[in-house]
């Protein structure tokens, strides 16, 4: 059997079918599908009587919109194909979700479980130092934010490891995303990857053409889901879909196996045990089963990869039963997958919109930081102050004419409180999600030429890149 295509040729075969459907100019399909330039750098950091010598990348696939934005993960087989791949998924979701970035994307082989935080630290400050002597790093060039393992945390170090090199810079603090909230970030961006796919499952349901071609009907109260990996972005999706949605997290895969629970999992509960004992073995009242990439094949109406890329390959994509696929993570399909599952009438709803809701709200943070203002302040007040007035004008004509009624507590404190920072932000992420999901759906549905929502997603973004670089002379 052939070698399933890298992450790298994934995206690419997904891009060249997409554009095969668009009338580009000569030349502007290859210029908008390569890379611009990728930066590999090794540095050496004293760790325990040592030096050690770490290999970094940080790729720019298009700068038709500046600063470019992409995340910076710490994994131990990080390699310059899948950074090149993630940086071109980061250029199409931005231009999906119509932010005004090109894309980019970092990476540092290592394994942070094998280091200290102050060994983590030591090491993060030096990448940063690397990056910024190249602008690779800074607020009008090139934005990071997290990704697989790091954080909050990684990313105050980097951002105060910039500062420090550049004390002038009153913009300092925007040129990384995902901050700690003290420390110039914005309210719900941890949650922000999560809320997007539980945004992006409503606008779903929303549809009924989508729910016909899925064979799903009725909402999302009951629905049977998998989640696999409960990192950041799984945890969020999942507790939010059962607890706010009504569906049922039926199974949860992670490194040490699956846990099963027909019944549904207490989210929060599995979350706490993970954290006291390392993985999801031993979860009470779930069955706990050994290999958990056979989770990916549990009879379900939906699928959530949140985790890793291409675990859904050629070998088991005949036997995926999921009749609804949300990529939470990047690249979980490959592309021979995808055509397995599209023949089999399996609907997905692609990566580069279903997880767009990180790189969403850190545009939101971006701008807070360069505006140096948290989002509602001079209106709040103000809007609650116009809410009393209409209350008591309401409760006042009651009177005076005998009506005999008033507006109960629980309406008058919703009505009346104006909306903070975490508010704002949900309601921005949601309507841009539903904005680029109607982009989408538009195309799929109208027309005959596209199959699936990937493509009609691919379509959208490389139509307004394509429109940026024709406005730029090219």
């Amino acid at each position: 059997m052939p070698p399933h295509p890298s992450f790298r040729e994934s995206v690419d075969r997904m891009f060249t079918h997409a554009a095969s459907l668009l009338d580009l100019p000569p030349g502007l399909e290859e210029k908008i599908r390569v890379c611009n330039s990728t930066y590999t750098v090794r540095f050496g950091v004293r760790l325990r009587g040592a030096i050690h010598t770490f290999t970094g990348y940080r790729s720019v696939h298009s700068e038709h919109h500046e600063p470019v934005k992409g995340g910076i993960r710490y994994a131990a087989n990080v390699d310059q194909d899948e950074v090149e791949a993630l940086a071109a998924l980061m250029t199409y979701k931005c231009a999906l979700v119509e932010l005004p970035f090109g894309g980019s994307k970092g990476g540092l082989a290592l394994d942070p479980r094998e280091y200290s935080e102050d060994e983590l630290e030591k090491i993060t400050r030096r990448f940063t130092y690397e990056l910024s002597r190249r602008s690779l790093i800074s607020p009008s060039q090139n934005v990071p934010a997290p990704d697989m393992g790091t954080g909050e945390r990684e990313m105050a170090w980097m951002a105060d490891a910039y500062k420090r090199l550049h004390p002038e810079d009153i913009d300092a603090r925007a040129c990384v995303t995902g901050k700690p909230v003290n420390f110039g970030g914005i309210r719900g961006r941890v949650e922000a990857t999560g809320r997007g796919v539980q945004y992006a499952l409503r606008e779903v349901f929303r549809d009924p053409d989508m729910l016909a071609k899925s064979g799903l009907s009725g909402t999302l109260d009951g629905k049977r889901i998998v989640v696999q990996g409960l990192g950041n972005v799984g945890y969020h999706a999942a507790r939010f879909l059962s607890e706010e949605d009504g569906a049922k997290i039926i199974a949860v895969a992670e490194r040490d196996g699956a846990v099963v629970d027909e019944r549904g999992l207490n989210i929060e509960d599995l979350r706490a045990h993970m954290r006291a004992t390392g993985g999801v073995a031993g979860f009470s009242g779930a069955t706990f089963r050994k290999d958990a990439d056979a989770a990916l094949e549990l009879d379900c109406d939906i699928l959530i990869p949140a985790a890793l890329e291409s675990v859904i390959h050629e070998e088991n994509a005949p036997r995926i039963k999921a009749r609804l696929i949300v990529e939470a993570a990047n690249g979980p399909v490959t592309a021979s997958a995808d055509e397995i599952l599209r023949e089999r009438g399996v609907v997905m709803v692609p990566d580069m919109y279903a997880n767009a809701g990180g790189v969403t709200v850190s545009y939101f943070e971006w701008v807070k930081n360069l505006s140096h203002i948290s989002f509602g302040l001079m209106e709040r007040r103000q809007e609650e102050a116009r809410h009393r007035i209409l209350v008591d004008e309401l409760e006042r004509l009651s009177g005076d004419r005998g009506l005999g009624w008033t507006l109960s507590e629980g309406f008058k404190q919703k009505y009346l409180k104006g909306a903070d920072e975490l508010e704002l932000v949900r309601s921005g992420l949601d309507d841009i999600m539903r904005d680029a999901y109607q982009n989408m759906a538009a195309i799929w549905h109208e027309d005959d030429r596209v199959a699936d929502l990937r493509t009609a997603a691919f379509m959208v973004a490389i139509r307004r890149i394509a429109d940026s670089y024709q406005a730029l002379g090219l």
